[in-house]
């Protein structure tokens, strides 16, 4: 502090973000700049925005809190207590406003009320503070009844990712009905006041009506807000460009798309997600094999979430003939100068085209398509098959195997241990499709299984190439099959011949086995005796045991070819059995 009109300060974090950073803070007559001792970038406030300012006992020593006229809140932290002197004097005499002391609470307690002060969102106990939520480091955030929940962003710096614990979630139980409340109450005290005993009426004139003109719970008031205070268009200015109702398989249900230099904003009906561009770490285009659609896939790292749904990989769908012509607010040096080529002014082609060309060029990531090493038996760049009760479509690709849409799964090249093609079951019905399974290093098997037998030839093919080990179960099942079948075919030949009294059977063979309904003897072997010119010519009894065995002979023998025919032909042997 060489000069009583400069005031300079090392060693200060920048609060109010996921990510703290260490600086230089200077304080001179029209205002203060911190600069960041890594990067060099500077954060300056002028005087005249400056609102209040706010001082607190924190844990890396004292902070300093200021909230500007626009609503944006910094929060300099690492002062030591000796500090709070010459800045209050220092802010009083150049800024015209009083540093106050506050305490935090620490009590502990998860029961209170809830503030917007610009982008920080404050939970207090009583008239003291516990923590404060930066707002723009909110993803998403979804509702029920009662209970708000709020998503965070993952940390970063630049490419690359910062390993650090740091809160992913956050909800909030809030009863009750919401009213109309002045600046500043609280939702739950409103929630409180609209199911106070004694002034239903009034509170019921009070309560907020939503879009349908239906009541809105507190809980839902303090969502909608939440949703108006992250919206980063505010500070950010205009984004980039924007689609309208594009279809999402996964998550399901269709969203607008926001580009901003640095991020995009997924919204839709019920959710609305913010994901930064270093977050994508694949993008994919596929031709769906009904030839009318394609589909667009983005994996994420970290996954969005819905609840505790995990969702690494979003999967849009769009027409083939469906066109777009769009104009991105970019200025012409800056596609030279940092994006380097990657994108365009405008843009007047097919939708998926046009999606995917943005994606690319903000992300900076390479779009995977299929090459020509597999073609289904169809001709198709997909085969068609099911992973545990859902059926999609399953991509071998250069380095890995997608299944999409749902559930949407990739298996890269390196990580198989063996692929092992089976079929399950030995009904007729089981016969046309077979298995395969993927046996991973990791121990993680995936087992896709409904694959036509058509596919067999490209799909083994396709692994040979890739030089993947394969167990072929499938082929010993064939050879099988194969054996049972011919033996059957034996089986039922000797059977056949056996009924015929056939003099080529051989009486030594083990394998054949008499039929219970009918054994050849020697009396019994000519059947034709009936139809001889003496037959019925003798009255001896013996001629009549003789007849009526013989009668026996051919009613046995001839029921088995004329149960299901003709009367014609019972009349006919009733009329021989009478001669």
């Amino acid at each position: 502090m060489s000069d009583s009109r400069v005031h300079e300060f090392d060693g200060i974090y920048l609060g109010g973000s996921m990510i703290p950073a260490v600086g230089k803070l200077k304080l001179a007559t029209n205002g203060l700049a911190w600069r960041n001792s890594n990067t060099g970038n500077i954060i300056t406030v002028l005087q005249n925005d400056m609102k209040k300012f706010s001082w607190y006992r924190v844990a890396k020593n004292y902070e300093v809190k200021l909230q500007c006229n626009n609503g944006i809140i910094y929060k300099f932290d690492g002062f030591a207590k000796e500090d709070y002197e010459g800045l209050a004097s220092f802010i009083k005499s150049h800024y015209r406003i009083v540093l106050e002391q506050k305490e935090l609470s620490l009590r502990g307690w998860n029961w209170g009320r809830t503030e917007f002060q610009g982008t920080q969102l404050s939970f207090l106990v009583g008239n003291r503070q516990v923590f404060e939520i930066p707002l723009t480091e909110v993803a998403n955030t979804t509702s029920t009844k009662n209970e708000v929940a709020l998503e965070f962003t993952q940390p970063e710096s630049g490419n690359k990712k910062i390993k650090e614990d740091t809160i992913t979630e956050m909800r909030f139980y809030i009863p009750g009905m919401a009213t109309i409340h002045t600046e500043g109450e609280d939702l739950e005290k409103s929630a409180k006041k609209a199911n106070t005993e004694g002034n239903e009426d009034e509170d019921n004139e009070n309560l907020v009506l939503g879009e349908d003109g239906e009541a809105m719970t507190a809980a839902a008031v303090f969502h909608d807000t939440i949703k108006q205070k992250a919206d980063l268009r505010m500070v950010t200015g205009e984004g980039i460009g924007s689609f309208q109702d594009l279809l999402c398989l996964t998550p399901r249900g269709r969203f607008e798309v926001d580009f901003y230099p640095t991020f995009l904003r997924l919204r839709g009906k019920t959710h609305d997600y913010k994901i930064n561009y270093v977050s994508v770490i694949k993008l994919f285009l596929l031709p769906k094999p009904d030839e009318m659609h394609m589909m667009f896939v983005v994996g994420l790292d970290p996954p969005i979430r819905q609840g505790q749904t995990r969702y690494p990989f979003l999967v849009f769908q769009f027409a083939r003939d469906e066109e777009i012509d769009i104009t991105l607010q970019i200025d012409e040096e800056l596609l030279k100068t940092k994006y380097e080529g990657r994108l365009q002014k405008s843009y007047d082609a097919p939708t998926f085209e046009v999606v995917c060309s943005i994606f690319k060029g903000l992300t900076g990531r390479k779009v995977i398509v299929p090459g020509n090493l597999y073609k289904s038996h169809h001709l198709h760049h997909a085969v068609k098959c099911s992973l545990k009760a859902n059926e999609s479509y399953l991509y071998p690709l250069d380095k890995s195997f997608l299944f999409i849409p749902k559930p949407p799964t990739l298996i890269a090249h390196s990580e198989i241990a063996s692929v092992t093609f089976s079929r399950v079951g030995s009904g007729i019905t089981n016969t046309r499709t077979f298995e395969m399974k993927f046996n991973m290093k990791n121990g993680v098997d995936y087992q896709f299984g409904g694959i036509n037998r058509e596919e067999y030839p490209a799909l083994n093919e396709f692994l040979q190439l890739k030089k993947i080990k394969v167990k072929n179960e499938l082929l010993e099942e064939n050879t099988l099959n194969f054996h049972d079948e011919l033996s059957s075919s034996e089986d039922d030949d000797d059977r056949r011949m056996g009924r015929l009294g056939g003099d080529d059977m051989d009486d030594n063979d083990e394998d054949s086995s008499e039929d219970e309904d009918f054994v050849a003897s020697e009396s019994e072997s000519d059947v034709e005796e009936e139809f001889d010119e003496n037959y019925g010519g003798t009255d001896s009894s013996e001629d009549e045991d003789e007849d009526k065995g013989h009668s026996r002979k051919h009613s046995r023998s001839s029921s088995k070819n004329v149960d299901s025919g003709s009367d014609l032909e019972g009349n006919d042997i009733n009329q021989i059995n009478n001669k």
